[in-house]
């Protein structure tokens, strides 16, 4: 007798279709942010991040400038 196979049972869904299914469904469940608060967290994103670059950038400029000095005062 052969094995039964997945075309054997039409009332069996094969599990990538209902994989899709089930994550259409949670899909729908989510509460999008609106147009508004997607603008705003963006523009915060952006800020924070310009903030830090000035941040790291000048804490990078302090270091190479004391290595720098440093050197100069032991005579490497």
């Amino acid at each position: 007798m052969a094995e039964k196979t997945l075309l054997d049972d039409p009332t069996k869904e094969p599990a990538v279709v209902r994989f899709v299914k089930d994550e259409r469904a949670e899909v729908q469940k989510v509460e999008w942010p609106s147009r508004k608060d997607t603008r705003n967290l963006t523009i915060v994103v952006l800020a924070l991040t310009a903030v830090m670059a000035v941040a790291l950038g000048s804490f990078d400029l302090l270091l190479t400038f004391l290595y720098s000095t440093f050197q100069g005062l032991i005579g490497g």
